[in-house]
């Protein structure tokens, strides 16, 4: 697309800080982008053709939000640890298999979305990030978490549909996890350690679609003070 297909979303952009991209079937930067480098907060390339992003997303360093779900990316650039401003990443509907480790220097992030893609390692990057609430890495090809999920300061952890046997004890530990989605995944009931329902601070922990019988989860050790703290929680909603 030419320079007038764009020109009215640059010249919002220019006023708000906000460009929206979305569906523009671009598979590198336009032209004009470049003069928005001391200006955007807000930059939405989703639902493009982009099959990796151009080394000039690392100008951007007042980016607050990015969106580049459903391309064709297959990793993403090193670059983007420069974006130190970032709070929301969403990636998620791509064919990323490698996440970059300088991501762990984005000590602003909240919320982030890596779902349907092909990662097979817990990106453990994220872990130490104080402020990330949300982590959605559901519908990739995970298949354990470490013990270094212990430093992950989320409040909520999206696992589900990956290929997952082994979960760490040491999930336990992490110091803000309430919401832990584990959902068809590939977990023996032995799997759900005691400590995890003992120990821990998640009062909403969903297992189903797993390699066990719902029926068998209330038999587990640990399993009445994981319903102390869910009935808790939902005493305070209502």
């Amino acid at each position: 697309m030419g320079n007038t297909g764009f020109k009215e979303h640059f010249e919002v952009a220019k006023k708000t800080g906000t460009l929206n991209l979305s569906r523009r079937k671009l598979d590198e930067f336009p032209q004009q982008l470049a003069s928005l480098v001391s200006l955007l907060r807000t930059l939405d390339l989703s639902d493009n053709k982009f099959s990796k992003l151009p080394l000039d997303i690392g100008k951007f360093t007042l980016l607050k939000q990015l969106n580049v779900s459903g391309n064709r990316l297959t990793e993403l650039p090193d670059v983007l640890g420069n974006l130190l401003k970032l709070e929301t990443l969403n990636a998620n509907s791509n064919q990323i298999s490698v996440l970059p480790a300088s991501l762990s220097k984005l000590s602003h992030l909240k919320m982030v979305n890596l779902s349907d893609n092909r990662i097979t390692a817990f990106p453990l990057m994220f872990c130490g990030l104080k402020h990330l609430d949300v982590l959605d890495l559901s519908h990739n090809r995970l298949t354990s978490v470490p013990d270094g999920v212990a430093e992950l300061h989320v409040t909520e952890l999206n696992l589900n549909q990956n290929q997952i046997s082994e979960i760490s004890e040491k999930i336990a530990d992490c110091p803000r996890l309430k919401t832990l989605r584990i959902e068809e995944n590939c977990l023996q009931i032995k799997s759900i350690h005691r400590r995890i329902l003992e120990d821990s601070k998640i009062s909403n922990l969903a297992v189903e679609g797993n390699l066990f019988e719902m029926k068998q989860f209330p038999d587990l050790d640990g399993y009445d003070k994981y319903m102390e703290r869910y009935t808790a929680v939902k005493k305070k909603l209502f």
